[in-house]
């Protein structure tokens, strides 16, 4: 089994955004989630967006552990 080490840059990149550590950096600053939101549910996504991180989510892909540090950094 093939195990991939995803990073926020990737999961930009795989979501079609900028992958610089200064958009990610401006993209955190500027996004939060409510308390009880999903990640996948937030305005600031577009439908195919929402649903790859659902999918990933609800599949465990090797994508989930990035996704939940995405999740965790837009809460704080």
């Amino acid at each position: 089994m093939e195990t991939f080490n995803h990073n926020l840059a990737s999961l930009f990149s795989q979501l079609g955004l900028n992958n610089s550590k200064a958009f990610i950096e401006t993209f955190l600053a500027e996004h939060r989630l409510a308390q009880h939101e999903q990640l996948s549910e937030a305005n600031f996504w577009q439908p195919s967006q929402k649903r790859f991180l659902k999918e990933s989510q609800e599949q465990d892909a090797d994508w989930c552990e990035v996704i939940d540090q995405l999740d965790a950094l837009l809460r704080k």
